[in-house]
């Protein structure tokens, strides 16, 4: 019996490790070659592209669907309406949020995602964080800071930009985990509901925002056989980005999915220098990038541990004792998340 769990612990193991590093893997690898499309080719239309995006993992999840991958699911249209709205609103708000702020002050917005998910979780689910776990997203929140945060300069269209995005990304990152659990929804079968939604809405959103944001229309835009090409291959990447999003979040908490997910910020950096070059790694940079895995090692195993980050439901049963008259209460600790 004995090996029989610690062979389950293992293949857990195993597949959290495959699914984290797919996430990291897309996330970077479309980071990289949406950098080349916006600033090499000039595709500045990124609420456009991302709604390609979604409607490319729509023709997918039918091709799975018409092959029987993706089995028939129920996902009620409130549920699937309050979703596209968080969803959609991150989307936007992140973009409006880059133009305009400054680019620290958009790190920042993106830091503080990691303290509104805790309260959601906290909130929403009673989850509870050992001081361990929480000192861990302390160190990583400086360590990220000290890599990304330089200038920063705010003001008031641009901070309301950044709550929109900071509070929607949170709830629609949460829902992920909250669907898939009260449904009994696999990533592919979530995708199959929201994908088709999403990419209506934002293909149909998407031109007039773009524009408004940049004065360019995107179907005045100088298309060629290399920026068609990049897009393609960004619409392509991002189906293993939203899959491998939906997994992550599905395996571990939009917590764990924010802390670890700084990860990517680091591979961004290294690969920025390595491609770009203009981005160049100095000791405070480096001394941020330390900080911040040293922090996501520790969270990693204070989390882990019983009583790292736990979600607790309590009962209460009331008996009222003929002899004694005595309330006796009951607290039973669902589950570690």
């Amino acid at each position: 019996m004995k090996m029989s769990s610690a062979s389950n612990a293992d293949k857990k193991a195993a597949v959290d490790t495959a699914s984290w590093m797919f996430n990291v893997v897309t996330s970077v690898g479309i980071i990289m070659v949406n950098k080349a499309l916006m600033a090499t080719y000039g595709f500045s239309f990124a609420t456009t592209l991302t709604g390609l995006h979604f409607a490319t993992t729509t023709l997918l999840t039918i091709v799975l669907r018409w092959l029987g991958f993706i089995q028939a699911s129920h996902l009620p249209l409130p549920d699937l309406l309050k979703f596209v709205l968080f969803a959609n609103f991150s989307i936007v708000g992140m973009n409006v949020s880059l133009m305009w702020n400054s680019v620290g002050f958009y790190q920042i917005a993106k830091l503080s995602m990691i303290p509104v998910s805790c309260f959601l979780e906290v909130v929403l689910d009673n989850v509870r964080y050992s001081r361990d776990t929480k000192l861990s997203i302390l160190v990583v929140l400086l360590g990220v800071a000290v890599c990304t945060v330089t200038d920063v300069s705010v003001n008031a269209k641009g901070f309301i930009a950044a709550v929109v995005a900071v509070w929607s990304t949170s709830l629609q990152q949460y829902y992920v985990h909250f669907l898939q659990r009260k449904y009994s929804l696999g990533s592919f079968n979530l995708l199959g509901h929201t994908a088709p939604a999403q990419a209506a809405s934002l293909l149909v959103v998407g031109p007039f925002l773009d524009y408004w944001l940049t004065n360019k229309r995107v179907d005045f835009y100088a298309y060629s056989s290399i920026s068609v090409f990049f897009i393609i291959l960004s619409c392509t990447i991002a189906v293993g980005t939203n899959l491998s999003q939906f997994i992550c979040i599905g395996r571990f908490t939009a917590v764990s999915f924010q802390v670890l997910g700084h990860m990517k910020t680091i591979f961004v950096l290294i690969l920025g220098f390595l491609l770009f070059g203009k981005e160049g790694l100095n000791v405070h940079v480096i001394l941020g990038m330390v900080i911040a895995v040293v922090g996501m090692i520790w969270y990693g195993n204070a989390s882990s541990k019983p009583g790292g980050k736990e979600r607790r439901s309590f009962s209460t049963s009331i008996n009222k004792s003929q002899k004694h008259g005595l309330l006796t209460e009951s607290t039973e600790v669902d589950e570690k998340v």
